[in-house]
């Protein structure tokens, strides 16, 4: 099965060539890229989280395959649905699925199943494809929406990944694509997203979905971030940075109704 492209023209240019130069506006020099078990990256309209997106990426070596774990906006599909076969048609080339490291994911889990009509229309996966396209050629994907929060349940796909890439035993990437704060001021997201940034940088997991569901914070990726952190864990992970951080206001210049953007590394 070959999945269409949902979101091209719209959060993202339709065209390779446009998608190209865009994408290269957001690249910065970085003296050395560095290997890493994973990273938080958002999933908006480019013109507002490009940058962040393209610094996170700038920063990393991308290893041949990359699992991606967004949240389901769409209702449609499965609680967690991985899309376990096929390619993704993209601007830019189409990308497949490493089938092999999908079906060891769904054989460790109690909730993944396979299932494609959680991806139909779901955009926080697909707008991280052109930038692991733009600064890494060939590659395979596993894609994975959650629809639900729940902590057992991240616990749960954390352990699942963590335990298919041991198995697979080459490098992979674990993208958590998420944006924080959702439509408060921007001085309001600020002070919320560096609450759960904090906990991402002390590597708690926990933390991080308790501080998020008590302080009320936006975050509409809480569940892949959650279960990629667990999974980190489970890897080895040392430490985690901050790339970069901004809100949609730093672009459009309204403070008064924003989104927030963090990109970070996890190694």
């Amino acid at each position: 099965m070959t999945r269409k492209p949902a979101v091209a023209g719209k959060f993202y240019p339709m065209s390779a060539d446009a998608i190209n130069k865009q994408i290269k506006e957001f690249e910065v020099e970085v003296q050395q890229k560095v290997d890493c078990l994973g990273i938080v990256s958002p999933h908006a309209g480019y013109v507002y989280s490009g940058g962040v997106a393209g610094a996170v990426y700038s920063n990393i070596n991308i290893p041949d395959d990359v699992i991606i774990v967004g949240p389901n906006h769409t209702g449609l599909g499965e609680m967690v649905s991985l899309m376990a076969s096929g390619e993704w048609e993209m601007p830019n080339g189409n990308v497949k699925i490493n089938a092999n490291l999908a079906n060891d994911i769904i054989s460790s889990s109690r909730y993944i199943k396979d299932d494609a009509l959680g991806h139909l229309h779901e955009h926080s996966l697909e707008v991280q494809i052109p930038f692991i396209q733009h600064f890494k050629k060939k590659f395979n994907i596993v894609p994975i929406t959650i629809m639900t929060l729940d902590y057992e349940l991240c616990e749960d796909i954390g352990a699942a990944l963590s335990a298919a890439i041991k198995n697979f035993n080459k490098p992979v990437l674990i993208v958590a694509s998420t944006d924080m704060t959702h439509y408060e001021s921007h001085e309001s997201a600020n002070v919320k997203d560096k609450k759960a940034i904090d906990q991402i940088l002390r590597l708690d997991p926990k933390g991080l979905f308790e501080t998020v569901v008590d302080k009320n914070i936006s975050m509409c990726g809480i569940a892949p971030a959650t279960a990629m952190l667990i999974a980190c864990n489970r890897l080895g992970a040392r430490e985690a940075r901050l790339v970069k951080y901004m809100t949609s206001g730093d672009v459009s210049g309204d403070y008064e109704q924003v989104v927030g953007y963090a990109g970070m590394i996890i190694k």
